[in-house]
């Protein structure tokens, strides 16, 4: 379990931070599941930021299950 949630946070880090980069530079053409889903049309920067935050909060939670698991 831990290691899906190590896996699971790496992936929002990387969508988050990424998809936050990718509107604020515009480059265009991403791959970032963020700027793909239509009904975030105009919110993609601040829907970047929540996963990226979801992404550092699963992270946590991974850790602190690993300490616990000692």
């Amino acid at each position: 379990m831990r290691i899906f949630l190590w896996l699971a946070a790496l992936l929002c880090l990387v969508q988050g931070v990424g998809a936050v980069v990718d509107n604020v530079w515009g480059e265009g053409g991403s791959w970032f599941l963020v700027n793909r889903l239509p009904f975030l049309e105009g919110y993609e920067v601040y829907a970047g930021i929540v996963v990226g935050v979801l992404g550092l909060a699963l992270g946590a939670l991974a850790r602190s299950g690993a300490e616990r698991g000692k």
